[in-house]
């Protein structure tokens, strides 16, 4: 037995330790907004927070996380950095397919909470790994700039 701490709530997973958090978030606890991409850390598309820093759940063992709280998309609005960037991918109209998404805003939001002005050299060090197949790098750049401008 493993408790988590998703999203402020405390989940008690009868799961093995060693296995990766995105199956507990979407098979077990039955959130579906991180999305399986690459399954080795690559792609980004499972991207969540862990204690406020991003990182790939398919490749974080459940066993590993003690008490370290998990933020998920689902969640993610309810900061001030993840609410602007989930303001601004509308605004700017960002997703195209929009499988990746959940992952690209993760990854923003969190730059946006450590770097609250970031340059082009910030955002592409945070968003590097984060793979977006039908391109939309250019509208995510311009996204992460105007959540970081605005009010």
């Amino acid at each position: 037995m493993v408790t988590l701490t998703v999203n402020g709530a405390a989940h008690d997973v009868d799961v093995p330790p060693d296995m990766p958090l995105l199956w507990v978030l979407r098979d077990v606890i039955g959130l579906t907004g991180t999305k399986f991409g690459c399954g080795i850390a690559q792609c980004g598309a499972c991207t969540v927070h862990v204690d406020g820093q991003p990182l790939r759940s398919c490749q974080l063992a459940v066993g590993t996380l003690g008490t370290r709280a998990v933020t998920t998309i689902e969640a993610i609005g309810a900061t001030t950095a993840g609410a602007k960037a989930q303001r601004a991918w509308l605004d700017l109209e960002v997703v195209q397919c929009g499988y990746c998404q959940s992952g690209q805003i993760m990854a923003a939001a969190a730059l946006l909470a450590t770097t609250p002005s970031p340059d082009d050299a910030d955002i592409d060090a945070a968003m590097a790994g984060n793979i977006c197949r039908c391109g939309t790098y250019v509208r995510i750049r311009e996204a992460i700039k105007k959540a970081a401008t605005a009010a």
